[in-house]
């Protein structure tokens, strides 16, 4: 445990939250961040999955761009896939 840690970092787990953003530059809009994963490479597949498109599309509003970040929870308070 790191020192400058507070106490209450102890109960928390390492995980991997998809962050999922539609749109492009300013436009952009956070759509979900919620999406908590124990491994990388499940978040990665969702996340490739999620802004996979098919078709044309030429709006930018149809653009979706997603990410996989570390974030500490409490495994007791948060859904983890």
């Amino acid at each position: 445990r790191s020192p400058s840690r507070g106490l209450g970092d102890v109960y928390k787990r390492q995980v991997f939250a998809l962050v999922l953003y539609i749109g492009i530059a300013d436009d952009r809009k956070l759509v979900s961040d919620d999406m908590l994963f124990r491994k990388l490479e499940t978040c990665t597949y969702f996340a490739k999955a999620i802004v996979g498109r098919w078709g044309y599309h030429s709006n930018p509003k149809d653009f979706g761009v997603a990410y996989c970040v570390p974030r500490l929870v409490d495994p007791d308070k948060a859904r983890i896939y």
